[in-house]
């Protein structure tokens, strides 16, 4: 999308002719010394190819036509041993960062709320020999305390070193790692806990003190509860029976000679390394059995998509490491030997809303040049900068607009910008350290709007991946010189996929101008299927004549002729309209959360109803300046329930959907604004940001009758 040159016509031709000139004399020198034309030719090349030559499938990278890839290094087939690779070829090298925290201070906003705010030191790194062996000590502690080998235990905590180091300490001695999303419900905790037996957990002091303490008497089983902060604290409260250790000293009961010394049972390819927990957007979590070799299967193919991959590399981990994303982009980065810094959302950015004014934010200070992302935090980097760049004078505005469309021009040819790069989006690339090369978005689709803008922006390709946690995160990557849009790349080496014919939704492989199905996925990546869940196995996996096992993701996709895959439709977002339209909650959404008054919306239909609502979080800035150009006046709260106001929100989101060709069906013709935003913590989102629709049906039931007439 362009953005408006607001200046004279006159003056425009004359930057134009000056771009022109520029571009001539710069162009041939730049072309071969830059290696554009081999950019380009990779951009335009076919990537993916039918193995059966039918539209059907299944597809294969080009370059793992014969075999699919399962592993990256000879013999190097379990996590463990993954992990020792890399404390002996990186034994000095950086392995995990946290930043020391220098001090706390409440903040009192102008509307009386408190906010905690922190003033965070340098990075403290340990080493791979450091973080190796201490991985090692507390896994012999934990064997000290009763654990044996191929037995489950439980992390309920945050992204943190620690969180990997229990990780990898479980993958050496063999025990079962069960992941628990640390903003799951009361129930979903107990019930993941108790369907896996847990008598061993691992946990944050307020993860312990806020979620864990409430249900500790629900979980009949369990007998410790390991708290990773090095601060020793007193645990009033603790049920007896329960024992709470530090790490710290479980770690040094694992030192001991005794227990360093007695032979660990070393995992084999086919045991369960992770029992992942999903994050229950469609329901109670399920538990997805994740062997060692899925995992190495799913990292190898990863690492093949992202160029140049090395031990200089810095990563910053701050998403929910209970997520298949964010585990599976760690340990791709922990196998080449790269450096992982902590952070979290709040405080990721100098502007975060954790971090003092004043100092810096995580990526400030660690400068990484890889990172993961979902959508959720991608757009609201992109809406924040629009938003500035609105409140620019006139002259910087167009300057600013007439720099984006040129490099967007210049990006669809496969071409770079490094004046452009440096005079204009130098400041806005800083946002995220100033180093970034690589930028991996999953979890949810990208819209092309927030992708171009990471492009031309960030000054860094995205490779948007498609993969869910029953396929270790991997199924398909964009290359990183494929600068298209709305669109995840080919299968990945280690795996493969196929199309099978919706007839409800009317997608068939015989579709022209490209074949369109529900995606099925098969390789050595897909898991082992659901924990204690028969049905659901029996339902969406099973294993082909040829011994291969496939997984049915539910998602509807179309191939395009280089083989890439587009993601169009979901077949339980599908809903089928009282005159018989069927209309795509999901698309919905997507089109539509490109509107800048939109923070987030959730689209609903009831079959037998003539038209689509929606429930609106709307973007607090946007609004308020809506609001004084109609004359609202009011609080936050009084601005989202005026009737007035909703009528404006809705005339703009229906003309935003009306320039995006959306069908009139499609377009929701009544909403409801929300003054709350939909964090994981209100239990209305994921943590990965996806919308959990069931719990927002009941959260809203009586806005939902009243827009469908009933109240």
């Amino acid at each position: 999308m362009k953005l408006k040159e607001d200046m004279n016509p006159l003056l425009l031709q004359v930057f134009r002719s000056v771009v022109w000139v520029y571009s001539v004399i710069t162009f041939i020198p730049w072309y071969f010394l830059s290696g554009a034309s081999n950019n380009l030719e990779r951009a335009n090349r076919i990537k993916a190819r039918s193995v059966s030559g039918l539209p059907l499938g299944p597809y294969r990278a080009t370059n793992s036509q014969d075999k699919l890839v399962a592993w990256m290094h000879p013999n190097v087939d379990t996590l463990d041993k993954m992990f020792k690779y890399a404390a002996s070829r990186f034994p000095q090298r950086d392995c995990l960062g946290t930043r020391e925290v220098l001090s706390e201070e409440d903040e009192i906003q102008p509307n009386g709320k408190v906010f905690k705010k922190v003033i965070l030191g340098n990075y403290n790194w340990l080493s791979y020999e450091e973080a190796y062996e201490a991985a090692k000590c507390f896994g012999s502690g934990l064997a000290a305390l009763g654990l044996k080998p191929q037995c489950k235990i439980a992390i309920f905590c945050e992204t943190r070193a620690e969180w990997m180091l229990v990780a990898q300490a479980c993958f050496m001695y063999n025990f079962q790692l069960v992941t628990l999303y640390s903003t799951l419900g009361p129930m979903a905790i107990a019930h993941g806990l108790n369907e896996t037996e847990i008598t061993h957990i691992i946990t944050s002091k307020d993860l312990l003190q806020s979620r864990l303490k409430a249900i500790v008497c629900d979980v009949p089983r369990l007998q410790y509860i390991i708290v990773v902060d090095s601060k020793p604290t007193s645990w009033p409260n603790i049920p007896r029976g329960i024992t709470v250790y530090s790490m710290d000293a479980v770690k040094e009961i694992g030192a001991k000679p005794e227990n360093i010394a007695v032979n660990r049972s070393q995992p084999e390819s086919s045991d369960i390394a992770v029992i992942m927990y999903t994050s229950g957007s469609t329901g109670i979590p399920k538990g997805v059995m994740v062997s060692h070799g899925n995992i190495i299967a799913g990292i190898t193919g990863m690492a093949e998509r992202i160029p140049n991959l090395n031990e200089s590399d810095t990563y910053i981990g701050y998403l929910p490491l209970a997520h298949v994303l964010e585990l599976s982009a760690e340990l791709v980065c922990i196998s080449h030997g790269c450096s992982i810094g902590y952070s979290s959302p709040q405080t990721l950015a100098d502007q975060s809303t954790k971090i003092k004014k004043g100092s810096k934010g995580d990526t400030s200070v660690l400068k990484p040049t890889l990172m993961a992302a979902v959508p959720e935090i991608m757009d609201r980097i992109y809406k924040n900068v629009m938003t500035k760049v609105e409140e620019m004078s006139k002259l910087q505005r167009t300057l600013f607009a007439l720099a984006y469309n040129y490099k967007m021009e210049q990006i669809s040819k496969g071409y770079s910008t490094p004046l452009c790069d440096s005079l204009v989006f130098k400041r806005v690339r800083a946002l995220l350290g100033g180093n970034t090369r690589v930028l991996l978005s999953g979890g949810a689709p990208l819209s092309a709007a927030t992708q171009r803008f990471m492009n031309i922006c960030l000054c860094c390709p995205v490779g948007q991946g498609y993969g869910l946690t029953e396929t270790c995160g991997a199924g398909t990557i964009s290359e990183m010189w494929d600068y298209s849009t709305g669109r995840v790349g080919a299968p990945l080496v280690c795996s493969e996929m196929k199309l099978k014919d919706w007839e409800e939704g009317g997608y068939y492989s015989t579709d022209k101008p490209n074949p369109r199905g529900e995606i099925l996925i098969g390789g050595p990546n897909v898991t082992m299927g659901y924990y204690k869940n028969e049905t659901k196995n029996c339902e969406d996996f099973y294993v082909d004549e040829n011994g291969q096992r496939w997984f049915c993701t539910g998602d509807i996709g179309e191939v395009h002729t280089d083989g890439c895959l587009k993601i169009i439709d979901r077949k339980k977002d599908l809903v089928k309209l009282q005159a018989g339209e069927y209309v795509s909650l999901g698309k919905v959404e997507a089109v539509l959360k490109n509107c800048s008054l939109i923070d987030n919306i959730c689209a609903y239909a009831n079959s037998d109803q003539s038209y689509v609502i929606s429930f609106v979080v709307p973007n607090h800035k946007q609004l308020m300046a809506l609001a004084e150009q109609v004359q609202v006046r009011g609080t936050w709260e009084e601005m989202c329930n005026n009737s007035q106001m909703e009528k404006e929100v809705l005339r703009i989101i229906t003309e935003a959907a009306l320039s995006a060709k959306m069908e009139r069906f499609e377009i929701p013709k009544k909403i409801r604004l929300s003054s709350e935003p939909w964090t994981p913590e209100t239990g209305l989102v994921t943590d990965a940001f996806k919308l959990k629709r069931k719990e927002l049906k009941s959260h809203y039931q009586e806005d939902i009758e009243r827009m469908y007439g009933g109240k």
